[in-house]
């Protein structure tokens, strides 16, 4: 079954007339796990949700913010001195929380509310001095209407990732905007020496920023048994993907996940807030209808975290 399911990458500067459009902060509505599904493929299917975070070992408080709710699932990282950074990543998660409300959202919904949510940024910093410069990165997934039929949106803004696991392979699904991702690309560096690099905390594009960075967004079918990742960079940083794919594969929930992802990024060192979101796909009864809400620069400028 996984091996016939397909996806197709669709960045955000789509044209108008294509399918897309181009905090420490634990929310909770009635606790993770098994929760409502919209019938994406005419059989009944069931959501798994998992939500951890910890402030690592180095920083004294937590900017990340993670959300959960209904059919959408959110990663921010903030950044900003005097706590700014958990406030634009509060904004930034409560706005794309939005989403779920709205009947049959589409993926150009999704670039809506991710530029809703710059402007909210923006306002907040123009009346509170203390909270210029802060940003957010923000990545995450949605169930979004396409045709006649659900679909799977991933997008980010930012170092923030999503990765999809299924049948035992790990896809990194989001492009890191970060300085070092430009490096590794031109050749510059390696992938060994992106880890070490100082300039591996730039990002190029972030909320609260003005123009905002352009988001990627990537639409495709849903599968049965696939399990998604959202994180901060704080989890991706620490662990390699071998071992983030072996973690997710150990726990049957997802919770538990979720746990063992952020306890291990702790483990390896630290030294960032660490959020995992991890949702599931499976078939099923659904047993209940819960939400869990537990909480990047302009193309050419940079911001560092």
């Amino acid at each position: 079954m996984g091996h016939g399911c397909r996806y197709r990458k669709h960045e955000s500067h789509a044209s108008a007339d294509d399918e897309t459009v181009g905090t420490g902060n634990r929310f909770d509505d009635g606790g993770s796990g098994t929760r409502r599904q919209p019938d994406m493929s005419g059989d009944p299917l069931s959501l798994t949700v998992g939500v951890a975070t910890d402030v690592g070992r180095v920083r004294d408080h937590n900017e990340d913010t993670a959300m959960a709710h209904g059919t959408v699932f959110v990663v921010a990282d903030g950044m900003g001195g005097h706590a700014a950074g958990e406030v634009a990543s509060r904004i930034a998660a409560d706005t794309m929380r939005e989403l779920a409300d709205r009947p049959q959202p589409r993926a150009e919904d999704v670039m809506s509310q991710l530029e809703l949510a710059n402007q909210r940024i923006l306002a907040s910093a123009a009346r509170h001095p203390e909270q210029a410069g802060m940003g957010t990165t923000v990545a995450g997934l949605a169930v979004v209407t396409s045709g006649e039929s659900d679909r799977w949106a991933v997008f980010n803004v930012g170092d923030s990732r999503v990765y999809r696991y299924l049948d035992g392979v790990l896809t990194l699904m989001t492009v890191d905007h970060s300085h070092v991702r430009e490096l590794l690309e031109t050749g510059a560096i390696t992938e060994a020496e992106m880890a070490w690099h100082p300039l591996r905390n730039v990002i190029t594009r972030s909320l609260g920023t003005k123009p905002m960075g352009v988001p990627d967004i990537w639409v495709f079918a849903p599968c049965p048994g696939e399990r998604f990742l959202i994180c901060s960079d704080g989890l991706s940083n620490e662990l390699p993907a071998d071992q983030i794919r072996d973690l997710i594969e150990a726990n049957l929930t997802a919770q538990a996940a979720a746990d063992a992802l952020v306890r291990a990024a702790v483990m390896a060192g630290g030294r960032d807030n660490v959020t995992a979101v991890v949702v599931g796909l499976g078939r099923g009864r659904v047993d209940s209808d819960a939400d869990t809400n537990t909480d990047t620069s302009a193309d050419t400028g940079t911001a560092s975290k």
